[in-house]
């Protein structure tokens, strides 16, 4: 199994998040918390096996069956 992590494909969204983590000093601009949990791409993210990360950003995919 493999994994696969992706944009959201609202590139204007991506655009308005990129400018938030950018402000944000690369900290996920959901959380109140600054600590390296929370800076992009956060704990929760990296450990989940797959999903959307709190701010839209990324999607994780698993992928079957390739070679």
């Amino acid at each position: 199994m493999e994994i696969d992590i992706t944009l959201n494909p609202d590139k204007e969204y991506v655009k308005e998040v990129k400018e938030r983590l950018k402000a944000n000093s690369g900290y996920c601009p959901c959380s109140l918390v600054r600590n390296a949990d929370t800076k992009c791409m956060c704990r929760e993210f990296r450990e989940m096996e797959e999903g959307m990360c709190h701010c839209g950003l990324y999607i994780k995919h698993r992928i079957f069956g390739r070679s």
